[in-house]
């Protein structure tokens, strides 16, 4: 019996089906795509983005040195808010 040659049609590899054996019997990879950067560019590109990643950190540890003042802030939100509202919280395991 022939052999039938099926490509993919999400990535474009190919697949060798006998119907005999009811099997695959080769797949070839879908080809592999050039980036289409020079190594000039690529370094470039490198380079930005550990510029960005420093970015980030930094915005990170700025973040977190102000984390405990937010937190604070919000705790004292809650703390007025429970002062104000007098009446006792609802237990989950009360209501059966």
């Amino acid at each position: 019996m022939a052999t039938f040659i099926i490509t993919c049609p999400c990535c474009n590899g190919r697949l060798t089906i006998d119907p005999g054996l009811e099997a695959v019997v080769a797949h070839e990879p879908p080809p592999r795509k050039s980036s289409g950067l020079g190594l000039g560019e690529a370094i470039t590109s490198l380079k930005g983005e550990a510029a960005k990643r420093e970015e980030r950190f930094r915005e990170q540890m700025k973040a977190e040195q102000n984390k405990g003042k937010v937190l604070d802030a919000k705790l004292q939100q809650a703390l007025k808010k429970a002062k104000d509202d007098p009446s006792k919280p609802i237990n989950p395991m009360e209501l059966d």
